[in-house]
């Protein structure tokens, strides 16, 4: 598994599309961070908490972490003096804590929220009816230390092309619709994280802006 190869394949690809690479390294050591970002890679995304926190204090601080996964409120303050995107933010419960420890932190961090395209009930994610109360509200309104760039999604994990595409088209639509419907202070649509290892080609085609690539630049974990 050459990291820098695999890095250098993703970037040529991508460049023509103005897409960015998100090198997906949970669960990697250090060494193969390194690799990576040696390679030009200033983009990680990483699942845990825990693991996040302790790659970053190690590693160089031009990198914009982003964390991907699923993010518990109490875990949160470990990550708000530093994070540079939070993808996975899928309810407003989540968007109040992470506003309020922005403010603890004298930053606004940026957000996207998840959601929930897939025919799979393991994922996470905001329906289209709360995403739409949840940016209607005066809760939303009211927050000062957040900012929603954009939205992520992510599609069933299945062979059928079509069923992936439709999925990722859907969330096209949702981002589409709530650019042109929603004006807040806090938002300002500009990303759409969609598209892994395996779907990516197709979520470029749909309009993804930032791929998340894990398993085909480090190997299968």
């Amino acid at each position: 598994m050459n990291i820098k190869n695999n890095i250098l394949h993703y970037q040529k690809e991508l460049a023509r599309t103005g897409c960015k690479l998100i090198a997906v390294s949970k669960t990697k050591p250090i060494e193969a961070l390194i690799e990576a970002y040696e390679a030009g890679v200033k983009d990680f995304g990483e699942n845990k908490v825990q693991e996040l926190v302790e790659k970053q204090e190690l590693l160089p601080s031009d990198i914009t972490w982003h964390m991907i996964g699923h993010l518990q409120r109490n875990k949160v303050k470990y990550i708000a003096p530093f994070i540079g995107l939070i993808h996975a933010v899928d309810s407003q419960k989540l968007l109040k804590e992470i506003d309020k420890e922005g403010k603890k932190n004298n930053r606004v961090i940026p957000c996207l929220l998840q959601i929930y395209i897939a025919a799979e009930e393991t994922k996470f994610g905001l329906s289209e009816d709360e995403l739409r109360e949840l940016l209607a509200s005066s809760t939303f309104e009211s927050m000062n230390n957040i900012k929603i760039t954009g939205f992520m999604g992510m599609a069933t994990f299945t062979d059928n092309a079509n069923q992936i595409r439709k999925e990722f088209q859907s969330l096209q639509r949702i981002f589409e619709d709530c650019k042109a419907g929603f004006n807040h202070k806090n938002l300002a649509l500009q990303e759409l994280s969609m598209g892994m290892s395996n779907d990516y080609k197709i979520a470029i085609e749909e309009g993804s802006t930032m791929v998340r690539i894990g398993s085909a630049i480090f190997g299968a974990r």
